[in-house]
């Protein structure tokens, strides 16, 4: 099996062990522009989870503001916190199943 496959398919299956750290070293240190491309697309992968999970923090933050300064009820702004962190967990159930897809799919 060719090494740079590997190196490049380990980039996309590094979101369940190495998160983003491992795509950004790998394109550091390698010269294959194949594996290059496909640490960067991993790399970006990885980082749609955390902006996902940054992004509802801070709404939750806000709401929270929002609900003491103002006449919105518990439910609605607790109700959209919930509700976004819903669609963050699926988005993110989402990229890890590209990902190893993606890891697989590189391999073959």
């Amino acid at each position: 099996m060719n090494s740079s496959k590997v190196l490049a398919s380990l980039c996309y299956f590094s979101i369940l062990f190495a998160g983003f750290i491992f795509p950004i070293i790998v394109y550091f240190v390698t010269d294959d522009k194949e594996v290059k491309k496909h640490a960067k697309r991993a790399f970006l992968s990885h980082c749609i989870p955390a902006a996902t999970i940054a992004f509802f923090i801070i709404l939750g933050i806000s709401m929270g503001a929002m609900q003491q300064y103002s006449d919105v009820s518990f439910f609605v702004g607790g109700g959209l916190v919930w509700i976004g962190f819903a669609i963050a967990g699926i988005v993110n159930l989402v990229i890890v199943v590209w990902n190893i897809v993606q890891g697989i799919r590189v391999l073959k």
